[in-house]
């Protein structure tokens, strides 16, 4: 049954290519945030570890891409390893002073990272573009066949590739005895150590991955609109981001997916519907589900498959 529901998932994914053919775009913007959520899920929903500025690994990422195509360099594939790399190497310098307080001094110092990128972005317009955004970026084809097109074809296969392999990689990273003492953690930190975990070292590693995959969301968004501005540092992505979280359900990977795709959805047509009162409509939303039953639409959609069981 699971792996049932799991196919359908993908493959509803893939066919919305054609379902929803006039929507490419908003389509590739959901498996880009997907992705960014999906990070965010490996840090607190597995690890524990609260955060308000995962928009700093993301930025990075995005601007690492950008750059590295306005200068002359656009082969896709690269940059996202780039991007990757360097937000991994921004979480393991940051990580010790994350980690080394409760959750306030770690939502503090996280937001005070993105701050802080933010504001160097914004300072250094001659590398960055400042207030004006990254302008130039130019991409070449995808594996030198699949050129990026008007209509958002090549850049939602592309989105969703990078979304499906790095969701395989966090199954097995969270399916592993590392994730499974990630889990400990979360639960206890206190008791991990008796039993030989050296917790440190996994919320540092885990601090890494979840900033690598930020930074490839980043460097995703940066290739398929071939512009980067000072949003992708925003706080604004940050907290979203965590509420896609708690939207779909946290610690189980597919809450991730289905909270960004909620969400971006609800946005785009509520925006359209009421621009000034479309997010009192998603509080309403989130007040509903809460009330609902807990574990965000994940937890709600295995409550309705245990009842139609019964």
């Amino acid at each position: 049954m699971r792996l049932a529901l799991e196919a359908a998932f993908w493959l509803l994914a893939l066919a919305s290519h054609w379902l929803l053919p006039t929507q490419l775009p908003l389509l590739s913007q959901v498996w880009i945030v997907a992705l960014f959520v999906l990070s965010l899920d490996l840090l607190v929903g597995f690890a524990g570890v609260l955060t308000l500025g995962h928009a700093a690994f993301f930025g990075l990422g995005a601007y690492a891409a950008g750059i590295l195509a306005q200068q002359g360099w656009g082969e896709p594939i690269s940059g996202l390893l780039v991007a990757a790399v360097l937000a991994a190497l921004l979480g393991l310098a940051t990580a010790p002073l994350v980690l080394r307080g409760g959750d306030l001094p770690a939502l503090m110092v996280t937001l005070g990272l993105s701050l802080m990128l933010a504001e160097a972005a914004n300072k250094l317009p001659g590398l960055t573009g400042g207030a004006d955004g990254l302008l130039g970026v130019e991409m070449w084809s995808i594996l030198g066949l699949f050129r990026f097109d008007l209509f958002g074809h090549t850049a939602f296969f592309y989105s969703l590739a990078v979304l499906f392999l790095l969701f395989l990689l966090a199954r097995l990273v969270t399916g592993s005895p590392f994730g499974l003492a990630l889990r400990g953690i979360r639960g206890n930190a206190r008791r991990m150590p008796a039993i030989g975990t050296p917790v440190r070292a996994r919320l540092v590693a885990a601090y890494a991955l979840s900033a690598a995959y930020a930074g490839v969301a980043g460097a995703l968004l940066a290739q398929t609109t071939q512009f980067v501005s000072l949003d992708a540092l925003s706080f604004q992505r940050s907290a979203e981001g965590l509420l896609m979280l708690v939207l779909g359900g946290l610690g189980g990977l597919y809450g991730a997916m289905l909270g960004a795709a909620a969400f971006t959805f609800a946005h785009h047509v509520l925006s359209e519907m009421s621009p000034l009162f479309w997010q009192f409509w998603i509080g309403v939303a989130l007040v509903a589900l809460a009330l609902a039953g807990r574990g965000g639409l994940l937890g709600l959609g295995a409550a309705l498959l245990r009842r139609g069981r019964a």
